[in-house]
């Protein structure tokens, strides 16, 4: 018959480690080949201490808190398991188009600046210029640093033609379009509403606002093929505003009209292109000091007193406006949409700072 007496059938110099079960034996004395000795009392005592142990980690382990705090650990792994993805600020893979890319001589403009912090991230930029010269010179600047391929291409946005131009253009050398920044833009028409010129006024509204629409109209339906990236976002568009728009009191009716505009058609954009996975979003620089500013001249004291005019009272540059378009163009902003982000140094609360 099997004998399942295990305490007569181990050794009498073997005992069982509590702490691990029957698979580990402790030998007491020397080995079978030699003399054994009895156990003594010293060991006697730190056996009876092992078994003492065991019986309350038994206890410990089957206990209330501890169980409940075992389901905590368990629950806590999984939320940590279901932590999403950290956004990158990389662009390395995506495809620019940027209007109003140039810049005369090595000025730097806001398209210029845009081209290239874009082309630092990794992105492929076509810069898109009614003058090719300037275009051109800006990819040139972007190919010389070696951080983002670069083409150019002439383009009057406000002709659809032209738009479809620079879109074949990137699809012809990159494959696709990932991005537009719709930055072209003029000061237009002058004076108030008794005095400006029809056909100027006319002419501000389509470069201003028009060409913008043109831009998105051909776009679109390219940024709807890309795979989804992070967050179910197939493209992104950021189209130039101005706190103009938001606060007017400028001396000429047509620029802060058309500015306006633009805040406008990117919300009525954001909402109408979210279910494509394309974000719509505008910035709307300050009293920046770029060659669109200063080009016909500015005296000293007029440039301090639109550096005066902000919260900060510092200058702005078109790389102040340029930083806050790579943001949105990035999945870092991958849950912004219909946003429109001032850069302005805190002008545009200056007012309400001054009634308080």
């Amino acid at each position: 018959m099997l004998n399942l007496n295990f305490k007569n059938a181990l050794p009498h110099n073997t005992r069982v480690n509590p702490l691990r079960g029957w698979s580990s034996l402790l030998f007491t004395g020397t080995s079978p080949s030699r003399s054994r000795t009895p156990l003594t009392h010293t060991r006697q005592t730190h056996y009876a201490a092992q078994d003492t142990r065991f019986l309350q980690l038994r206890a410990q382990r089957t206990s209330i808190p501890y169980l409940a705090k075992r389901s905590f650990a368990i629950e806590r792994r999984s939320l940590e398991d279901d932590i999403p993805p950290r956004p990158s600020r990389s662009l390395a893979g995506k495809v620019a188009v940027v209007t109003g890319a140039g810049c005369e001589g090595d000025g730097l403009g806001n398209g210029r600046a845009i081209s290239i912090l874009l082309a630092e991230d990794g992105a492929s930029v076509i810069c898109a210029d009614l003058n090719l010269a300037w275009a051109e010179r800006t990819s040139s600047m972007i190919r010389s640093e070696g951080k983002g391929e670069s083409i150019s291409c002439q383009a009057d946005v406000t002709k659809p033609t032209d738009c479809q131009n620079i879109v074949d253009a990137a699809l012809s050398k990159f494959g696709r379009v990932d991005i537009l920044v719709n930055n072209v833009g003029i000061m237009g028409a002058r004076g108030t509403a008794t005095e400006f010129d029809l056909e100027q006024w006319r002419r501000g509204l389509e470069i201003n606002v028009t060409s913008m629409a043109n831009m998105v109209k051909v776009v679109v339906p390219q940024m709807r093929k890309n795979s989804e990236s992070l967050g179910q976002i197939r493209g992104s568009i950021v189209n130039m505003g101005s706190v103009a728009g938001l606060v007017g009191g400028t001396p000429h009716l047509l620029y802060p009209t058309s500015k306006g505009a633009v805040l406008i058609m990117t919300r009525a954009m954001a909402a109408h292109h979210a279910s494509d996975g394309i974000r719509v979003n505008c910035v709307c620089p300050g009293m920046l000091y770029t060659p669109m500013m200063y080009s016909k001249g500015m005296s000293p004291e007029t440039r301090a007193a639109r550096r005066n005019r902000s919260l900060l009272r510092t200058e702005g540059n078109a790389w102040d406006c340029a930083t806050a378009v790579r943001f949105l163009a990035s999945e870092q902003a991958r849950w912004i949409t219909g946003m429109v982000l001032t850069v302005d140094a805190g002008a545009t609360a200056v007012s309400a700072i001054e009634l308080v």
